[in-house]
């Protein structure tokens, strides 16, 4: 599951809570050890991906760190100094974890359909083949993840949805920019653990905040994908 051999696989949960309130504590530490904890710090040089693996596992880690900076940063930016006492509230701790699962899944969904399209317009030749793959891709990710035990009883649902719109997508249609990115910006103002009337303030920030930490994820992805020797 690798491109190049220079990343690994990265659990969406790895980064215990605990270690996340002490992070936030210091904002400054927080994207540099979400970087690293994901594997691709500004060490790491970018490497070609040219199997169906070495996508699977851009997807996987690119979707965790999206998922993860964004509901996490959101959290602290809510909570200010009372952050850290949050989580010594079972409730909310067990609501942060339903919420991580949740806007991993929106982030894989918008990922994969952007990487599909990116495959589609690359190698107009294979398009037939794109929706299988990016489909069979998907689906092996998933397989691996299984239900976590704090994903909520809606992890399985949702999860069936990420397969059902890869199936329905015209995939050449899809553009290079920000529109394949529907799902993850909404799931982060549904799913974070902030009060109905906190977040209907925040809502236009908050998706703003989310399309913009994709922008360096797309350009890597542009820069590193070979279509031409994934099919």
């Amino acid at each position: 599951m690798q491109p190049g051999r220079t990343e690994e696989r990265v659990d969406p949960a790895e980064i215990p809570l605990r270690r996340v309130i002490d992070l936030l504590r210091n904002p400054a530490a927080v994207w540099p050890t979400f970087r690293a904890y994901l594997g691709f710090g500004k060490q790491r040089r970018l490497e070609r991906i040219a199997d169906m693996a070495g996508l699977q596992n851009f997807m996987e880690t690119r979707a965790s760190f999206v998922a993860q900076t964004s509901l996490y940063g959101y959290l602290r930016t809510r909570a200010g100094q009372r952050y850290p006492e949050l989580f010594d509230d079972l409730g909310f701790v067990a609501s942060v974890n339903v919420a991580k699962w949740q806007i991993w899944l929106a982030c894989l969904s918008d990922l994969a359909i952007y990487a599909g399209g990116l495959l589609a317009r690359a190698a107009p030749e294979s398009r037939p083949s794109v929706g299988p793959a990016m489909l069979a891709a998907v689906d092996a990710i998933l397989a691996r993840t299984g239900i976590p035990g704090d994903a909520g009883p809606e992890f399985a649902a949702s999860a069936a949805d990420v397969l059902e719109r890869l199936r329905q997508c015209d995939w050449p249609a899809v553009g290079d920019n920000e529109t394949a990115f529907s799902q993850s910006p909404p799931a982060l103002v549904r799913w974070a653990p902030i009060v109905d009337s906190l977040k209907a303030l925040d809502e236009p920030i908050v998706l703003n905040s989310v399309r913009f930490r994709w922008q360096e994820v797309r350009r890597d992805l542009r820069r590193c994908l070979d279509a031409a020797a994934i099919f």
